[in-house]
């Protein structure tokens, strides 16, 4: 395999026209035969850069509406035969094919059209046949084929033909290789998953994972990490595809964070009241549902002020100038919204650090689709859980019944205990967190530490006894034991919600019974790790 090859005859297929002209031109300079098809042609043309049409080479038109253009020997061939092969050489000289040493192809815009809710017919003809034909054989044959897929490539082969007097050099021609299978097995992607669009939870047996890279980072979650934000097909509204307004731009942590955090926010429904989320390293900080959303950020922020210094704010409905004023009084790292008005952009731009996010919508907690971690050697996937704590039927365990308020607190506890780490405990009262365990190996450290944190933040906003006096208590998963039980009862919870499933059920009701607790079992657990 040669280090350099010549580029004397390129085609050139292109969907997006962004700097076609002047690249064809600076071909045209170094002496090189351009041929071309369709709309792409007839840009050449009217640039007056001389052009071939393919069906010209290949003695056959395009037909069913440009659908068959370069499915053809006189193409394929000429992308792969391999120069140095005389049995090649043979059989292109035998059936008069002439080599095609550069392959310029973007593909048809399908990620484009279903992004823009394009009827199925319409989607479907914009799957691109040709273009993924064309480009695989020429990077298969990329010791002597150089291939392009991306407008941003260009300068990159005008500069390798330019040091190498009209030829490119194999580590170009590699590096553009490879870029050129990831583009198509991200369009493969793209396309697999609309074709499972009305089947989002289910697991073929070929899962297909696609993304285009929309921002480069300094760094991941550590220094020594590289980092990159990929975007998919899809457009559930959140950090990913949201309009950064103000502030510097986001880190690894930052978007980890922030959707955790509008995720969180999004599950509370705005005609019951706004709703804030604090979240910090994952996991919220402090959460509430309120008639103003002033009222929300205070009571979400009293929860734990210490650990929301830092954190990431998000909201359920349109932040306001009130809002703002209050959110940006201590320091924060992220807001993210639906939407803001004028006098809230204008005091968060007084914060030039802050960024601000808005979503121009709230994620739908109940859309299904998939969750994916990597592990060593493959990845795990799941369908997203989607049960929120509305839809499910409660059964009273204990001999005494929550009251009216009781319920509200325990569906509320029991949709935060959702998003916080396993193992999980949440206390709350009157439709704000008041204190938050995660992420410990038992349940019983969980929930000292909610106990802890509430007794802590009362301290803070100067009151008498602990927050989570006269609360309840939610349990992402069963209580093993009644001590866990038991830690949230002497805390002062007077209610709790979890599954239940566990083989001492019976044990952990009696404990509820003797402590005078209402329980309610759930039926299902939120694990989240």
């Amino acid at each position: 395999m040669s280090d350099l090859a010549p580029i004397r005859r390129a085609l050139l297929s292109v969907s997006d026209k962004q700097d076609l002209v002047p690249f064809a031109r600076k071909l045209a300079e170094h002496g090189v035969t351009i041929l071309s098809t369709g709309g792409t042609a007839r840009a050449l043309k009217e640039a007056d850069i001389a052009v071939t049409d393919v069906s010209d080479v290949t003695g056959f038109p395009e037909i069913m509406d440009g659908r068959v253009k370069t499915l053809h020997p006189k193409v394929h061939g000429g992308l792969l035969a391999v120069r140095a092969n005389g049995e090649h050489q043979a059989a292109m000289a035998e059936q008069n094919i002439e080599p095609i040493d550069l392959l310029v192809v973007n593909l048809y815009p399908f990620e484009a059209t279903v992004a823009a809710d394009a009827d199925a017919a319409t989607v479907i003809e914009n799957i691109d046949i040709g273009g993924p034909a064309m480009i695989r054989a020429a990077a298969k044959n990329h010791g002597d084929v150089t291939v392009v897929t991306a407008p941003e490539d260009y300068q990159t082969v005008l500069d390798d033909l330019a040091a190498h007097d009209g030829q490119t050099s194999l580590a170009t021609r590699t590096s553009l290789a490879g870029k050129a299978y990831a583009r198509t097995a991200a369009y493969d992607a793209a396309v697999a998953a609309w074709f499972a669009r009305d089947t989002p939870d289910a697991l073929p047996t070929h899962v297909t994972l696609g993304g285009t890279k929309a921002l480069d980072m300094r760094y991941g979650e550590n220094p020594h990490q590289a980092a990159a934000l990929y975007l998919t097909g899809e457009k559930r509204p959140g950090v990913a595809r949201a309009d950064l307004v103000q502030g510097k731009p986001l880190s690894f942590n930052n978007i980890n964070d922030a959707d955790a955090a509008f995720e969180l926010a999004s599950s509370f429904d705005p005609a019951a009241g706004p709703a804030i989320a604090i979240i910090k390293h994952a996991n919220p900080c402090g959460i509430a549902q309120q008639e103003t959303l002033e009222e929300a950020y205070a009571l979400a922020l009293r929860c734990d002020p210490v650990s929301a210094f830092g954190g990431i704010v998000a909201m359920n409905t349109m932040l306001t100038g009130t809002a703002a004023a209050k959110i940006t009084e201590i320091f924060t790292e992220v807001i993210i919204a639906p939407d803001a008005d004028d006098e809230a952009k204008a005091l968060v731009a007084k914060k030039k650090n802050l960024r601000l996010l808005l979503t121009g919508g709230l994620a739908d907690p109940r859309t299904a689709g998939h969750a994916i971690r990597t592990v060593a050697g493959g990845f795990l996937v799941q369908g997203r859980d989607t049960l929120e704590a509305e839809d499910i039927n409660l059964t009273v365990a204990t001999k005494i019944a929550p009251t009216d308020a009781q319920m509200r607190d325990l569906r509320f506890a029991f949709k935060v205990a959702k998003h916080v780490k396993s193992n999980a405990i949440v206390y709350a009262k009157d439709g704000a967190t008041v204190g938050v365990g995660a992420g410990q190996m038992n349940r019983l450290d969980s929930s000292r530490i909610a106990a802890m944190k509430a007794a802590e933040a009362a301290e803070t906003a100067g009151l008498d006894q602990s927050l989570a006096i006269g609360s309840v208590v939610a349990s992402d998963a069963f209580f093993p034991f009644p001590d866990g039980l038991l830690a949230a009862a002497e805390a002062g919870a007077t209610a709790v919600i979890q599954p239940g499933g566990s083989m001492r059920d019976d044990a952990v009701i009696q404990a509820a019974d003797e402590a005078g607790l209402a329980m309610v079992l759930t039926g299902v657990r939120h694990f989240r790790h």
